[in-house]
């Protein structure tokens, strides 16, 4: 009887119940997208780090693992006193230089940097000869920037020669040789970081010591510990901010338009709650009526909301293909409690103030 009425009210009501289900859906989108952007971002970086398939990593200072970015400042020549140490197998520098945000072209050695990950894997193409202005990329910036091999292409305000495509996943979309990166970016031998490819039967900690010992200015560590550094503060302090003022945003559009349309529903309702109170409803019953309808609401916003999340995300990765969403059902079920969450507080207020009403007065409201 009582979901009846709730339904009832609701049809009755059909533009108000429209909004309301939007606001939800928009908040509902709102977290989805947001989360799964900024974690998309992290874990695409962490995946294409670890697809190197290097087992330690050397880089300038102790700060941020994207410091390196900022700058070419350890010498390429120690990868040569690297490859000495006992237990070293391969040892590759890489130079960097931003391209925009915190995308960049790599520099490296084709010799050095194929003993540590195994080597291109080219879709198309061949890769770049050292010391010319040729380069390579992966299929999804290839996809994105619809390159073709063959075609020239600007980097660093210089034209380079495309000669290839390779499977994404080494680490950076664009490569180029490392002297001629050193060279656009005024960084002569220089190189922003170091992997090392660790000898099989070898021990990985002790070679991680020596080598730390080797060099103490520079950061040393396995590639696990490298990789679980990878989170949204250490890519940049302001992202976790960022996602939790979002959230907050995404939270309050959702609560204020269930508050208002509740509020406003009540007001309307108001001979309508004191005929209820006159057959008997107990205060509990009035409650129970409007905090069922707002969860009502909510429900199909949520449903709403994660199948428009869900196509919106699917619609961006065919549109950008280097723009990495991540969608998870752990974030999909979090997003539909901190609605349905966000929505019953927004319902409270109204559902107090109808539980409250003199059944007399509300009988005799105009």
């Amino acid at each position: 009887m009582m979901n009846r009425m709730i339904v009832a009210n609701l049809r009755r009501r059909p533009m108000r119940s429209l909004i309301s289900i939007v606001a939800v859906a928009m908040e509902v989108v709102l977290i989805l997208m947001i989360v799964g952007l900024t974690n998309g971002m992290v874990n695409d970086h962490r995946n294409r780090i670890n697809g190197i398939g290097a087992d330690i990593v050397i880089r300038a200072g102790s700060g941020s693992m994207f410091a390196e970015l900022s700058g070419n400042t350890l010498p390429v020549q120690e990868a040569q006193v690297f490859e000495r140490v006992p237990g070293v197998a391969a040892a590759a520098p890489v130079a960097y230089h931003l391209t925009s945000g915190v995308e960049a072209v790599a520099g490296v050695n084709v010799a050095s940097f194929d003993k540590v990950s195994g080597g291109f894997r080219l879709l198309q193409g061949r890769t770049f000869r050292p010391g010319t202005h040729e380069v390579i990329v992966d299929d999804l910036e290839a996809a994105s920037k619809h390159y073709r091999v063959g075609q020239t292409i600007t980097l660093m305000d210089q034209p380079f020669l495309l000669t290839g495509i390779f499977e994404h996943g080494m680490g950076s979309r664009l490569f180029m040789d490392l002297g001629v990166l050193d060279q656009l970016a005024g960084s002569p031998n220089k190189a922003a970081t170091f992997y090392l490819k660790v000898a099989p039967g070898a021990d990985k900690d002790a070679v991680v010591a020596s080598l730390q010992k080797m060099v103490p200015a520079q950061t040393v560590q396995s590639i696990a510990q490298y990789l679980s550094l990878f989170t949204a503060s250490e890519i940049s302090p302001a992202l976790p901010i960022f996602q939790r003022v979002m959230v907050g945003i995404a939270v309050a559009i959702g609560f204020l338009v269930i508050f208002l349309s509740l509020y406003t529903t009540v007001l309307e309702r108001t001979r309508e709650i004191g005929i209820l109170k006159s057959l008997g409803a107990s205060r509990g019953y009035i409650v129970q009526v409007i905090l069922r309808e707002s969860e009502l609401l909510a429900g199909v916003g949520v449903v709403v909301g994660s199948l428009l999340a869900y196509g919106l995300w699917r619609t961006l990765e065919s549109v950008y293909p280097t723009l990495t969403i991540e969608m998870t059902w752990k974030w999909v079920v979090l997003g539909a409690v901190i609605a349905l969450g966000s929505s019953a507080i927004g319902a409270l207020y109204p559902a107090v103030k109808a539980a409250g009403q003199d059944a007399i007065a509300a009988l005799a409201y105009e």
